[in-house]
């Protein structure tokens, strides 16, 4: 049974991720380039946008920087994440901030009066709910979209092999090293290595491949379902609905 509030999310989680992690996410600008090229190809003018797991709202204030016409909702249960998405997203008088926890379905009675949505993204926050509640999720959020609309997930994601496994977490841990040296000069590449290695989210990842989460997209209705980036374990999929 899912617990009625996620526990992975802790105050400590949070601000190892903002203080952190958040500025070495490996291919960041990458990421956001193609979230807007398939945005603009597909949403031509949307109206409201669903950033579900908002984290510090970056992802969602990148949309609304995109189609400055549009209004946006942006959920999250963590109140550390929200004060940063509120930071973040202060200029943007078209937007609604909530508490809301999609570990259970009763976080669509906070979004069901503003549906449907043109675009629901999500950013690294599905991956830490068993299978079952993620493909419960996509369903939730397929029957939230416009005719048309656009669902993009951009999640950490299951290894073909227990080696590339480890081939990521080292090109991670190079990425937050070269992070870290842009403040402290003493960082050391096996002390962000550990950092990575031991974070405290770690035990609560469930992360299943990007190919099998592409055919429950399928198996829902989503149209046009592909994997658009991808750099070891990140990447970012979804489709449109009909």
């Amino acid at each position: 049974m899912n617990k009625p509030k996620s526990s992975w999310e802790t105050v400590e989680n949070a601000k190892t991720f903002l203080e952190c992690e958040r500025g070495a996410v490996p291919g960041e600008e990458l990421q956001l380039a193609v979230i807007g090229q398939v945005a603009q190809q597909w949403s031509d003018n949307p109206s409201r946008i669903l950033d579900l797991g908002c984290g510090d709202g970056i992802l969602g204030r990148f949309l609304l920087n995109s189609f400055p016409s549009a209004s946006g909702v942006f959920i999250d249960f963590s109140d550390t994440m929200l004060d940063a998405a509120h930071e973040n997203l202060d200029s943007a008088s078209e937007s609604i901030v909530m508490k809301s926890d999609f570990a259970l379905p009763k976080w669509l009675d906070s979004v069901s009066s503003h549906k449907p949505f043109d675009i629901v993204i999500s950013g690294f926050a599905i991956h830490h709910q068993p299978d079952k509640r993620k493909r419960e999720l996509y369903l939730e959020i397929y029957n939230l979209l416009s005719p048309g609309g656009i669902f993009l997930n951009l999640e950490h994601v299951r290894s073909s092999t227990q080696d590339v496994e480890l081939l990521f977490e080292k090109f991670y841990a190079d990425h937050l090293y070269d992070f870290q040296l842009k403040s402290d000069p003493e960082a050391t590449r096996e002390a962000a290595a550990q950092i990575y290695k031991n974070r405290p989210d770690k035990d609560e990842d469930k992360l299943t491949s990007v190919e099998v989460q592409c055919g429950w997209l399928r198996g829902i209705g989503f149209n046009d379902v592909d994997c658009f980036f991808r750099v070891f374990e990140i990447a970012l999929f979804g489709g449109r609905g009909k």
